[in-house]
């Protein structure tokens, strides 16, 4: 397990829990850390096999348990 600091001109500061594993990457948080964790997240993309792309998904979970879709997100590399 990796840890991923992330933070954003707002002042948005979070640390995500990461692993890469049979092409498949996670970014979970669920405690908090620099800011409160009023809900959780997680995303998790899938690198294609010839890794130009990943395939993912934000899920987000207001209560901390029941997790729905936010978003798809597509990595594609250029050039």
């Amino acid at each position: 397990m990796l840890l991923q600091h992330y933070f954003d001109q707002r002042g948005v500061a979070r640390v995500y829990e990461m692993s890469l594993e049979d092409r498949v990457w996670t970014l979970e948080r669920t405690k908090q850390d620099f800011s409160p964790c009023e809900f959780a997240q997680r995303f998790t993309g899938t690198l294609s096999t010839d890794g130009t792309r990943i395939d993912g998904t934000w899920e987000i979970a207001r209560d901390k348990r029941t997790w729905e879709k936010d978003f798809d997100l597509n990595y594609v590399r250029v050039g």
